[in-house]
């Protein structure tokens, strides 16, 4: 008996063991490889002291760029730090942008190299890299792909198969399944425009169908987008997306690159685009490491699956950066301390607010004092401006103006029209935008909006078409013609025309496309088909199909919807 329990215990230990094993075998076999690609570090070398143009009793310091650049170094330690103790980043890829100065501030580029060194020295782990507009110029002063090219020689470059001579683009293998083609989509001469040619659309192409020979994998990095990251793209922010966006992606999809990985636009934002082949290629744009949301991916590939996972940058070493940087107040750090990144969002409200607000001044607009539209002009700006600044809600609020319109401002947790707009600005970048046309934040921005043009519009014709009958009329006790006409007129047509309506209708879509992300592809956590899933290309042309027809069959909704209301006015 004693013996046939021994037996037993010893079968059941080999088992357990065999069964342990098999589990652990089966977890490190789950991903082939796995990795973190941060993006636009922009690394500034810190001030002694803050210093800025915004009197804000925490966002003071905030920038036209919304970057925490006397912070960026410890961020970057921060990120670096993360991705050294996860086991789960073999290597590191950086789309561009290492450096803020790097066109004339070497030591930038030296501090960022000596970073990455440092880190792949501890941790035994690769970092690649490929040049950002920030990075090199072709100005006698600027920074030359070769000097990047030496500085950055470990990071890539020497791993590399191939280099190209003439620009920072290069070829290296990651793992044993993948290979990387690092792109450099810059033109030196250029501010942020890309500088594409067929030749080294070509060139990657090329470089695919060798990886693909060799049984590997092609996975590109360039710096400038790929595909559309916001409604427009080619047209509202076109230097920041390559030209030629659709025929280029149709090549590189149809040549067997499925993951594409950049910068540029600052935003979290996956999107996809099916070739004519059926083909399925997906661009990763990754945001800006040192600004909000402070953010970098995880990647983990294998055979059949891509699953990706937006990891977030909230706390950095403070001794560190007050021990470097003079003038934080404690209720900065205080702030910082409990959640860098909420501390980061707000920091970028007020960049933007700043941004914006220094575009629209009467040094920046570049307009003479003595021009004949000049009151006009600066009449129309100090109307928009006073609206954004003023509280929405309490007396001599925004919302007690609108109503003398007609308009509705609904109640909400917004305290300005300024923070409201920066609160959807933020989502663009921090990616997964929840905000729908017929969503609250939506629908008091564009009554905003009319609110401005309404009281703006009223108050020019008042100030500038009809001062002298106005200065008539204030004696009598009328405070101006126009403002009574349109406050009258909303009272009676209410605060939209059939004008405005149809003006809307037409805009719907790009308002809808920048708030709510609708294109079906998940911008910080999801898995998509792996390189080696069976692909289904008429299955895929028929999604993509379907897709089209599905936004146009939306977009009309709009239009008809919106248009209705002018009928009903």
């Amino acid at each position: 008996m004693k013996k046939s329990l021994s037996v037993i215990l010893s079968v059941i230990m080999i088992i357990t063991s065999l069964t342990a094993g098999l589990t652990a075998f089966a977890a490190e076999d789950e991903y082939e490889t796995s990795f973190a690609v941060a993006s636009d570090l922009h690394y500034n070398l810190p001030r002694e002291e803050l210093e800025g143009p915004i009197d804000d009793e925490i966002y003071w310091y905030a920038n036209r760029r919304a970057a925490m650049e006397d912070e960026s170094g410890f961020i970057i330690d921060e990120f670096l730090r993360q991705a050294a103790e996860n086991d789960d980043v073999e290597f590191v890829l950086i789309p561009g942008d290492l450096a803020d100065n790097g066109r004339t501030i070497y030591q930038e580029h030296y501090d960022v190299a000596a970073k990455l060194k440092a880190f792949e020295e501890s941790s035994g782990k690769q970092v690649y890299v490929t040049p950002g507009n920030h990075d090199v110029g072709a100005a006698d002063i600027d920074t030359k792909i070769d000097d990047f090219k030496k500085i950055y020689a470990e990071f890539g470059y020497d791993q590399a198969l191939y280099i190209d001579d003439e620009n920072g683009s290069y070829t290296a293998n990651l793992g044993k399944k993948y290979r990387l083609i690092s792109l450099d989509s810059c033109d030196p001469s250029k501010s942020t425009e890309d500088g594409l040619s067929i030749d080294e659309v070509m060139w990657v192409c090329n470089e695919a169908d060798k990886a693909l020979e060799e049984g590997r994998h092609p996975i590109l990095m360039m710096h400038h987008n790929l595909l559309d990251h916001m409604p427009m793209q080619r047209i509202l922010s076109r230097n920041f997306i390559v030209k030629f966006h659709y025929s280029t992606a149709n090549l590189f999809a149809n040549h067997g690159i499925k993951l594409v990985f950049t910068g540029h636009e600052h935003c979290s934002d996956v999107t996809s685009f099916t070739s004519t082949s059926g083909n399925v290629i997906y661009d990763f744009a990754n945001t800006s490491l040192t600004m909000y949301p402070l953010q970098y991916r995880m990647i983990y590939l294998n055979k059949d699956e891509i699953k990706y996972e937006a990891k977030t940058i909230d706390s950095i070493d403070l001794d560190a950066l007050t021990a470097t940087v003079n003038g934080y107040t404690d209720e900065q750090l205080a702030l910082m301390d409990a959640g860098l990144n909420e501390y980061a969002k707000g920091f970028l409200k007020a960049g933007v607010e700043y941004r914006l607000e220094l575009s629209l001044s009467r040094e920046k607009l570049g307009i003479d004092e003595d021009a004949f539209y000049a009151d006009l002009v600066f009449t129309a700006v100090d109307g928009l401006l006073g609206i954004l600044n003023a509280p929405l809600y309490g007396e001599g609020g925004v919302q007690e103006l609108a109503k003398e319109y007609n308009i509705d401002i609904p109640d909400s947790e917004y305290e300005t029209a300024w923070d409201l707009a920066t609160e959807l600005v933020s989502y663009h970048y921090a990616g997964e935008e929840p905000y729908t046309l017929y969503s609250k934040e939506v629908k008091m921005l564009l009554r905003t909006v009319a609110l401005i043009l309404l009281d703006d519009l009223s108050t020019v014709n008042d100030e500038i078409f009809l001062g002298a009958a106005n200065d008539l009329l204030a004696n009598l006790g009328i405070s101006g013609i126009s403002k009574e006409l349109t406050k009258l007129g909303t009272e009676v047509f209410g605060p939209v025309t059939a004008g405005e309506y149809f003006l809307l209708s037409i805009a719907a879509p790009l308002l809808y496309e920048f708030g709510y992300d609708s294109d079906g592809v998940n911008d910080n956590n999801g898995v998509i088909e792996g390189y080696g899933a069976q692909v289904d290309n008429l299955g895929n042309l028929g999604d993509a199909a379907n897709n089209l027809l599905g936004k146009i069959s939306l977009y009309l909704s709009f239009f008809l919807d919106i248009i209705s209301k002018i009928f009903v006015a």
